[in-house]
């Protein structure tokens, strides 16, 4: 009786792996860019928004607690702030405004010329994430988008790219953790070696 959920174990952890060795052969560059962006941002007294829906909120207030609490080393706390955590400004927006909205005003409301803001997006399609994103551009903000499948609108409309190419939320979801854990790193030894 085992056998078959060994299998699917086994089909789980081989098609992460192989995406996560496609993710290391691709360009690194959109990876880098994006820690480069978030260093410069800290370094001016930026700060750090991240949002997303459903599993990607989870990662987007994973990514914020890294930076405001630590990663690996003990050091000064980063300014992050996940636009996905806060349940009356998003029902209040979702109520009053749309669902569309909820990401968008909050960036109106606290991003800054020189903040960044990662919007991730397995889907590509995501018209929060969208809607967040043109905000943030005309108001000067850095954007970086987590994108999986063809990357859709979301990375189209990007500053910064980071794709998995992958059909499957989950898979693509796993290595944008690697990725964000790679920035994550990048971000902590620059600022404070």
């Amino acid at each position: 009786m085992t056998a078959p959920f060994d299998d699917a174990v086994l089909r789980i952890l081989d098609e992460s792996a192989r995406l996560h060795v496609e993710a290391k052969a691709a360009s690194l560059r959109p990876t880098v860019a994006a820690a480069e962006a978030m260093i410069a941002s800290l370094r001016a007294g930026g700060k750090v928004l991240v949002c997303g829906n459903g599993g990607s909120a989870s990662d987007a207030q994973h990514f914020a607690a890294e930076l405001v609490g630590r990663f690996e080393r003990e050091r000064q706390a980063l300014a992050s702030i996940a636009l996905t955590t806060d349940t009356s400004i998003l029902t209040a927006l979702a109520n009053d405004y749309s669902y569309t909205r909820v990401f968008a005003r909050q960036v109106e409301a606290i991003g800054r010329r020189g903040d960044v803001l990662i919007g991730i997006s397995t889907s590509g399609g995501s018209a929060n994430v969208l809607e967040a994103f043109a905000v943030a551009k005309a108001a000067g903000l850095t954007t970086v988008a987590l994108t999986g499948r063809d990357g859709g609108a979301v990375g189209a409309s990007a500053d910064i790219h980071i794709n998995v190419p992958s059909p499957s939320t989950a898979r693509a979801q796993e290595v944008h953790r690697t990725l964000l854990h790679a920035v994550c790193e990048l971000v902590e030894r620059e600022l404070y070696a």
